[in-house]
């Protein structure tokens, strides 16, 4: 019975990741780049400036500075998505999948430009009285009362889409493969149902003690995390550096071939591509701008100018770099690994002990957006039934981190992909029907900015 469960949701994952999600997301961000004239992407030094805190008010409606917004993003983006996730993509579709993520993540600057614009410029109040932002206040506000089932579906797909447990569900192979199985203790629902609840009460300490702590706790750890994971994926690549160009020509090359992949087709290319990239840097999905709609700050675009640096360092960046530390390794040819275990052969490969460096950075990926997802699902909640209920939603992620440690790879990154596809059409509908609004304050914030009025 769980297995035919398993097959409906893989199956239905794999349809709604067909032509419509694809031209909804890479139609929707070249539409946003061309209204703007590529405006965003011409002021990355102005947000640059901004999260470093040049334009701060603490007397500006919100409730974490524009760093800290940006940096409980990236806590859901950059993490797992960019390790297991891009391992998950050169198994299934290739090299050639990460032009695809590239092209993807380039669209998805402007995406997140205007979702997050959106999320500021159409924030609401809960039933508490607190300033929210997110999808869901986005087409309550600004479409419209009448539109408020949108919202509602918007929210419960989100309730879903950001458990964590795929988090856990890969903290939990690494651990096994890289540190236990080398031990001699071999893998049993024993030891994966203790290596979960672990987990769950570090993010039960965590999520418990509110925005703000999530704030703080991750304002520290992405900067951390991304460092030493850079480091050592660059000591990979540099260290087989006549493999640099060849690795870079087979990913445009097999693009558009597909002849890396057995059976593999273009058409299959770029859906594994659209489709890894968007579970990794989230545009048009609608978690970000949940993070993003609660800045301190009254201006929409500036936010927005923020949150198009998610994919740039998320996907252009990380993912990019973890790529080629598993082409350039060539452990995706000969292994017949998935997820993040394969990352961790490169890693070995490559680095004396590496797989316990990539275990070390896997703890601080995994848990960070175990951290930050939480806030997303009990925003959702509170949207749905009120703010007094939204703690539940802790309780349920701290449950179901043990359930995703137990859990098969393949249907949980199926559960996770129908979940954000069916996030995905609310949040690109209400931000195609309200683009003009973005597109007029862009022009009048660039005006004022130009000025020197701020």
């Amino acid at each position: 019975m769980l297995e035919k469960f398993g097959e409906l949701i893989v199956t239905s994952s794999d349809f709604m990741w067909g032509i419509p999600v694809l031209v909804l997301l890479l139609g929707g961000g070249f539409y946003f780049l061309v209204i703007t004239r590529l405006a965003p992407i011409k002021y990355i030094g102005h947000a640059i400036q901004i999260i470093r805190g040049k334009y701060d008010d603490p007397n500006e409606a919100g409730q974490l500075k524009h760093y800290q917004a940006l940096s409980t993003a990236l806590a859901g983006t950059v993490g797992m998505g960019n390790i297991s996730g891009v391992a998950v993509a050169i198994t299934m579709g290739g090299p050639g999948a990460i032009f695809w993520m590239w092209i993807s993540a380039l669209l998805g600057v402007s995406t997140k430009f205007f979702t997050c614009s959106l999320a500021v410029m159409y924030r609401g109040k809960d039933s508490a009285g607190e300033i929210q932002g997110g999808p869901m206040y986005v087409i309550t506000e600004g479409l419209g009362r009448r539109w408020k089932p949108l919202a509602i579906f918007f929210s419960v797909m989100a309730m879903l889409g950001v458990l964590p447990i795929f988090q856990s569900n890969q903290l939990t192979q690494v651990i096994r493969d890289v540190f236990l199985v080398p031990n001699g203790i071999h893998r049993s629902v024993m030891t994966d149902m203790i290596i979960g609840s672990v987990m769950a009460i570090i993010v039960a300490i965590v999520v418990l003690g509110g925005v703000k702590r999530l704030g703080n706790v991750t304002g520290r750890m992405v900067p951390v995390m991304v460092v030493v994971y850079i480091v050592a994926v660059l000591y990979i690549i540099f260290s087989h550096p006549s493999e640099i160009i060849p690795s870079f020509r087979l990913i445009f090359e097999d693009a558009f071939t597909g002849k890396a992949v057995v059976g593999g087709s273009l058409g299959a290319i770029i859906i594994t591509g659209v489709r890894r990239a968007a579970f990794s840097n989230e545009a048009g999905m609608g978690t970000a701008p949940m993070a993003h709609g609660a800045a301190k700050t009254n201006e929409p675009i500036r936010e927005g100018l923020v949150a198009m640096l998610g994919p740039i360092i998320d996907t252009i960046i990380v993912c990019t770099m973890t790529a080629l530390a598993i082409i350039i390794t060539g452990v995706w040819t000969h292994s017949s690994s998935d997820g993040i275990t394969l990352t961790a052969e490169a890693f070995n490969d490559a680095i004396p002990y590496g797989s316990y460096v990539l275990l070390v950075c896997v703890i601080f990926f995994s848990l960070s957006t175990m951290f930050a997802f939480p806030y997303y699902g009990s925003k959702c909640l509170s949207f749905v039934a009120g703010a007094k209920y939204q703690h539940l939603y802790h309780y349920f992620v701290v449950v179901l981190v043990v359930v995703g440690a137990v859990s098969q790879m393949r249907v949980i990154v199926a559960f996770i992909d129908l979940a954000f596809a069916l996030m995905a059409f609310p949040t690109m509908i209400s931000a195609l029907l309200l683009s003009g609004k973005v597109r007029r304050a862009a022009v009048d914030y660039f005006r004022r900015y130009k000025a020197g009025e701020f």
